[in-house]
């Protein structure tokens, strides 16, 4: 019996280049059709943003002496570098580079931590893909079709890069070194969160650690940006992000960095499939702890606490550490526009009104208003992760009702919304070093926009499960006006689908306004009683 095994075992090794492939190409199509609104939504409003940049740097520095010096005033000045890195040219691709390359290769990375895990350890959490696996699907079939569907977003997000920047007017070799950089750190995530789904037995701590990577690469690159202002910093190397703003694009374009780059992914790919074939299906190389043998957690709120303060102590760290930085460049915004009117114009009409110091303020308020809405989005998607993954069956088998389990999740949402809006203003405060009350006042302002959007997650959820997730394009859409209405001068009737236009323009508003605040909040308590309503009255999801 045992030679018999043996030899079995030894034809199946010398067949791995084709059997633990098999069903790759099935499982690609499954993966691009359930992404196929998401993906593109991804690819077209992230690559399009840097033609967007582009044509906003170009109507606002129109001159090459007006971009010479903002060239050397934003490489003066080591906060700026510190969140965007130096500049190494001053032609409007350059600037571009200079303002996108770190943000918009974060972003790719997300996708693509997203894409990945999705489609392998989000697929073994919830039972699929061991039905998947009864059939004729390879071992290393799942793992392969998530880090192709990762690579062709990104690919798609390269191609989107290249051609909004040809029609900006910046094309060439730079639009490719830039396309090529952002879309090779995606790339490079694809394979950490591969890796990640191979050590963790849930979906959403695969996450959390690719996207603790993720922040811990942009800590180091801006460290090193902080201390030089040419890119060499050691810190600046020992990250990702560092490797693509070193590839400077339209500046002398460094191709060999890409290799680095390149050599990266083929490691961490090789690791994730090492790894992925020394594992059972459903298992991890972190096991969960069991337990307690007497359970601790009596409540419905105690449950969701301990499902979800691990995410709120990481946004609250970083809604604090942002508050700083973003304050700590108030006191410079008048350096950083200088005599340029139309950028002025650009800050007052994102923070509503004249003074630039107050403007700069308050639309950095608004910037911390709608990434606390990404926060609320995904606590309020807990509930539906519990539902799908099976999870919550056995909580609402017992003395739980529906409305009491949801109550506890949505409590942290709304409640760590509050929180983090809480810490951010007195982070800003504390960086401005002016204005405690004021300043944290405006933050808190922002709260019953960002609770209505809340709601609507929470409305979805409860009337139309599996429609849950267009909380995030909404949010998405919120962030894009934020981001690049004012710069465009967007129409008031297409700013004003944003619930945060109709908040008061604060600190340095005339006189605060409730009605606004008020009306938003009341529609956040109609949302989230409508969607309780509905939760109550549903079959739950199977």
């Amino acid at each position: 019996m045992t030679a018999v095994t043996m030899t079995a075992t030894g034809r199946t090794g010398r067949r791995t280049g084709t059997a633990q492939l098999a069903g790759t190409w099935p499982l690609l199509r499954l993966a691009l059709r359930r992404d196929r609104i998401i993906m593109p939504v991804w690819v077209l409003v992230l690559g399009g943003s840097f033609s967007s940049v582009g044509q906003s740097i170009a109507s606002l520095y129109g001159t090459a002496a007006q971009r010479a010096e903002l060239a050397a005033s934003m490489n003066g000045n080591s906060s700026l570098r510190a969140m965007y890195g130096p500049v190494f040219g001053d032609s409007v691709g350059a600037l571009v580079s200079w303002r996108m390359i770190a943000f918009g290769a974060a972003l790719a990375a997300v996708m693509s931590l997203v894409v990945v895990v999705r489609h392998t350890r989000e697929e073994e959490e919830t039972g699929r893909q061991e039905m998947l696996s009864s059939a004729m699907v390879g071992r290393r079939a799942p793992l392969t079709a998530a880090l192709l569907a990762a690579l062709i977003a990104n690919a798609a997000l390269g191609l989107v890069i290249v051609a909004g920047m040809t029609a900006s007017g910046a094309g060439g070799a730079g639009a490719v070194a830039l396309a090529s950089a952002v879309a090779g750190v995606g790339a490079l995530f694809a394979c950490t969160a591969a890796i990640a789904a191979q050590f963790t037995e849930s979906a959403r701590l695969a996450k959390g650690l690719t996207a603790a990577v993720i922040g811990a690469a942009f800590v180091l690159k801006a460290a090193g940006d902080s201390a030089r202002d040419d890119g060499s910093s050691v810190l600046t190397w020992l990250s990702p992000l560092g490797w693509a703003e070193n590839v400077r694009p339209y500046a002398d374009e460094r191709w060999w960095v890409l290799l680095v780059t390149a050599g990266a992914v083929a490691v961490q790919c090789a690791v994730a499939y090492a790894l992925t074939g020394r594992r059972d299906v459903g298992m991890s190389f972190l096991a969960t702890r069991p337990g307690p043998a007497r359970g601790r957690i009596s409540t419905a709120l105690g449950l969701a606490v301990r499902l979800q303060r691990g995410a709120l102590l990481g946004w609250t760290v970083s809604f604090a550490a942002v508050g700083v930085v973003f304050g700590g460049l108030t006191g410079g915004a008048a350096d950083l526009v200088g005599d340029n009117e139309k950028t002025k114009e650009i800050f007052e009409r994102m923070g509503g009104q004249s003074g630039l110091t107050d403007a700069f303020l308050a639309s950095m308020v608004s910037v911390l208003g709608t990434v606390a809405a990404l926060y609320i989005v995904s606590s309020v998607l807990r509930l539906h992760g519990e539902e799908t993954a099976g999870r919550a069956e056995p909580v609402l088998a017992g003395g739980v009702g529906r409305t009491g389990w949801a109550a506890g999740h949505l409590l942290i949402a709304f409640g760590g919304a509050a929180l983090i809006m809480t810490v951010g203003g007195l982070g800003l405060a504390v960086g401005y070093g002016h204005e405690l009350p004021a300043v944290l006042g405006a933050s808190l302002v922002q709260l019953p926009a960002v609770w209505l959007l809340g709601g609507v997650t929470v409305l979805l959820y409860g009337a139309l499960p599996k429609a849950a997730a267009a909380g995030w394009g909404l949010v998405g859409l919120c962030l894009a006006l934020g981001w690049t209405g004012p710069a465009l001068d967007l129409p008031q009737p297409v700013m004003d689908v944003s619930p945060f236009t109709h908040l008061p323009k604060l600190p340095g508003a005339a006189a605060m306004e409730w009605g606004p605040v008020a009306l938003i909040g009341a529609g956040a308590v109609v949302l989230v009683a409508g969607g309780l309503a509905a939760l109550r009255r549903r079959d739950m999801l199977t």
